[in-house]
């Protein structure tokens, strides 16, 4: 049995047992949370989130591109969003590497370089201050209601970024 036939048997219990098929499209909670894809961040858990609360929005490092600012653009303009929180981590993976570098890994290993960017970070901190500069910037984004903050998957701590 592989792990997908594990995940689709715990998706059958919970749907056996699912009574919130009345929940309305837009979150509940009015926010959008961009955060790291890391498996040691669980943002229902973290922000204490049922289904319908809020938009969550997972990626490598929980950056900011134009594909987020395009999810961030449809989540205010048609379903009401008006705060957006963006959740970096210590010991991201995204600090360990360059998009050089990985661009170069990924042409070595397949023939192909990648058309896109990782959008690798060397600080934290640094990062979080640029996304949130980035959104406030867009001009695809009515809410300028932004705030940043570094979680810390060995403490659970939850620290903001000024």
């Amino acid at each position: 049995m592989s792990a997908t036939d594990d995940l689709l048997a715990n998706a059958e219990r919970y749907a056996a047992t699912f009574d919130r098929g009345d929940l309305p499209g837009p979150p509940a909670l009015g926010v959008a949370i961009v955060a790291c894809m890391d498996a040691r961040l669980d943002p229902a858990a973290l922000f204490g989130l049922s289904e319908g609360d809020a938009h969550v929005i997972r990626n490598a490092g929980g950056v900011v591109t134009d594909e987020e600012i395009r999810s961030l653009a449809i989540s205010q303009h048609l379903l009401g969003t008006t705060e957006i929180v963006l959740v970096h981590h210590t010991g991201c993976g995204m600090l360990t590497f360059t998009d050089e570098d990985l661009a170069a890994r990924l042409e070595a290993e397949t023939g192909a370089r990648p058309a896109w960017s990782a959008h690798a970070f060397a600080d934290l901190d640094t990062d979080v201050r640029e996304a949130m500069a980035r959104l406030r910037e867009s001009p695809f984004l009515p809410s300028k209601q932004i705030r940043g903050f570094v979680y810390d998957v060995t403490t659970a701590a939850l620290r903001e970024v000024a």
